[in-house]
């Protein structure tokens, strides 16, 4: 009887073996025929057959990594994250699913999850981005200073990766720091010469400083390099040139824009100020009238027809004017007192 048992036993382990064999086979047909359709670009069926392949043997880290890397191809983030933290569980340590935890916690808007992983790869010197991905999470956090720093760090890895300085521009204008805001997107256009978006960025941060001639130089730039003329764009480009003495030239986008936007009081005024500043009263007149017609309550414009009445002359009729506009907005008077106009000028 013992003997027939351990016959029986013998018999089992065999069978056994011949299963996990058969398994291991049929396995590395499906990852086989993987790669195959993978190195053929054929992402969809690659994945098939590496998620056949999974679920004979889930704990095949090379097949998992594989079948991760052709749902990374398809842009299935989500997806690819979920094998990715499934191969973590079966190495912790593995350099491609760090990296690839880094990027895509930072593809999924998971910021922390993106510095954690990116920390795990400066610690095991892995790839040259972990930095810069750092610097880009704080960014998104709205840890501007941390951000900062981590792109000062990442520059030294990346010292041609215009990317890096614009993050640091753009950490610098949430500050409300214009001029090292301005000096970042100087740097970044100097390794990328034909970003328009980034070029207008710039000039509107020598806007803010103000730097009219820089400002202009790059709102111009941008033009030129394709940025479309949207009613924002025409309307800082008019001011800039306006900023730089250049009234006429500004005057007519202005015009022009007003096509687009003929109910826009703050566009009417803007008109009518520039015809102020060069002294042609009666057109100034005519813009601030338009836009008391959009808005009978507008103080600032009816004070500032007065004061136009005024500079043509007509002094009685403007001081009246600009009484009733005090009427209406008592602060007003504080500028006459001051003699001053409407937004300190």
């Amino acid at each position: 009887m013992q003997i027939i048992k351990s016959l029986l036993l013998n018999a089992a382990v065999v069978a056994m073996s011949a299963v996990v064999v058969a398994q291991s086979d049929s396995s590395s047909f499906f990852y086989n025929r993987g790669v195959e359709e993978k190195n053929a670009r054929r992402f969809r069926e690659a994945e098939k057959h590496f998620a056949k392949a999974y679920e004979i043997e889930p704990q095949n880290l090379d097949n998992l990594l594989q079948l991760a890397g052709t749902l990374l191809e398809q842009r299935r983030y989500v997806e690819a994250k979920e094998k990715y933290h499934k191969a973590e569980a079966i190495d912790p340590n593995n350099a491609a699913v760090i990296e690839n935890l880094a990027t895509l916690s930072f593809n999924t808007r998971k910021w922390e999850d993106a510095i954690r992983y990116s920390q795990k790869m400066k610690q095991a010197k892995i790839g040259t981005g972990a930095n810069f991905l750092i610097a880009r999470s704080f960014y998104e956090m709205e840890n501007y200073g941390e951000s900062i720093k981590y792109c000062e760090y990442s520059f030294k890895d990346e010292p041609t990766n215009a990317m890096i300085p614009y993050i640091a521009g753009r950490c610098f204008m949430e500050m409300s720091n214009y001029k090292r805001s301005a000096g970042c997107y100087e740097q970044a256009l100097a390794l990328d010469s034909s970003n328009a978006t980034w070029m207008y960025e710039a000039g509107l941060m020598y806007s803010a400083i103000p730097n009219d001639k820089k400002a202009l130089y790059w709102i111009e730039r941008a033009g030129a390099k394709g940025l479309p003329k949207t009613n924002d764009y025409l309307e800082n480009l008019a001011t800039a040139y306006i900023n730089t003495g250049n009234f006429e030239k500004g005057i007519n986008i202005l015009i022009e824009t007003l096509k687009r936007r003929p109910q826009d009081g703050e566009l009417l005024f803007s008109i009518a100020d520039s015809y102020y500043k060069v002294k042609k009263y009666d057109e100034a007149i005519n813009y601030w009238d338009k836009a008391l017609e959009v808005d009978k309550k507008n103080a600032s414009a009816l004070y500032m027809i007065g004061m136009s009445y005024q500079k043509k002359g007509e002094t009685a009729k403007g001081r009246e004017l600009c009484d009733k506009a005090i009427a209406i907005d008592p602060s007003l008077a504080k500028l006459k007192e001051e003699r001053k106009l409407p937004g300190g000028l």
